[in-house]
């Protein structure tokens, strides 16, 4: 079987969650090299070590970064570039939740926090993936220059169903869409192809911290298939976004959320 992806991808978020299980499905799916990016070093090694031992044949290199820092981002990318001569894929899923609060009650620092990560460190990384790609030669109308996704959320293009109340979350992935839409029209004719995937509900670390304070657990009993996601469903469909197959995709916003997002605007009753 002829492998779906080739080359370099670049992942942020890489360490854990929907990051970490990217990189396993990119390492089965005909990747060379993975460039995996994230704040816990250590947490890095493990999951570098992890994927080593069960895909010898894929390079794997860690970095530290903190993707709302402006010259640390632009030095990873000259980094990875440096080591393995371009970067065919970049999958931006670094990301933090944040503390539910209504707008009322929250901070302008518990607000800036998120959206620094969340919206910033995305562009940050977008913009430095794009200066890259653009001095890469095309490898064809389907391959292009190179394939950008950002990872935003269903919160990304809808409001939180119930008492949930997540602002600074909610605005930061809006404008993942939003960046998302517009740097895809502008770079299309450039060979960069760039979209957003829109996860609802992920057994991730992330959401565990939020099921366990008992704030996400009456959000699954919403969700018609009754159940998060598993990280491997996000990673699958991040999977064909970043390959030829999904090569006539450009500025989309993906949803795969079990579909709660269609049975809350519907007003769907059980």
């Amino acid at each position: 079987m002829a492998p779906m992806i080739k080359g370099t991808a670049f992942i942020t978020g890489g360490a854990s969650g929907i990051g970490k299980s990217t990189a396993i499905a990119f390492a089965q799916n005909g990747i060379s090299a993975l460039a995996l990016v994230d704040l816990d070093a250590s947490l890095l090694e493990a999951t570098r070590d992890e994927i080593r031992a069960q895909f010898p044949l894929v390079t794997v290199e860690t970095f530290a970064v903190n993707v709302a820092d402006e010259a640390s981002v632009d030095a990873v990318i000259t980094k990875v570039v440096d080591q393995f001569g371009g970067i065919e894929i970049g999958i931006n899923c670094a990301g933090i939740s944040g503390t539910p609060t209504p707008t009322h009650l929250m901070s302008l620092v518990e607000w800036q926090k998120v959206i620094d990560v969340n919206q910033t460190g995305v562009w940050l990384c977008q913009r430095a993936l794009i200066r890259q790609m653009l001095k890469q030669e095309t490898r064809g109308v389907r391959e292009g220059r190179g394939v950008i996704v950002n990872v935003s959320s269903m919160f990304g293009v809808g409001g939180p169903p119930g008492p949930f109340s997540i602002p600074h979350y909610t605005a930061a992935k809006h404008a993942v869409v939003g960046v998302t839409k517009m740097d895809a029209k502008a770079y299309a004719r450039e060979g960069i192809r760039i979209n957003a995937i829109c996860p609802g509900f992920v057994d991730t670390p992330i959401i565990g911290e939020q099921i366990k304070s008992g704030a996400m657990n009456p959000q699954f009993e919403m969700t018609p298939i009754g159940r998060p996601a598993h990280v491997e469903e996000i990673s699958d469909a991040l999977l064909f976004l970043s390959s030829p197959m999904s090569s006539y995709m450009c500025g989309a916003a993906l949803v795969v959320d079990g579909g709660i997002l269609f049975r809350h605007h519907t007003h769907v009753k059980s």
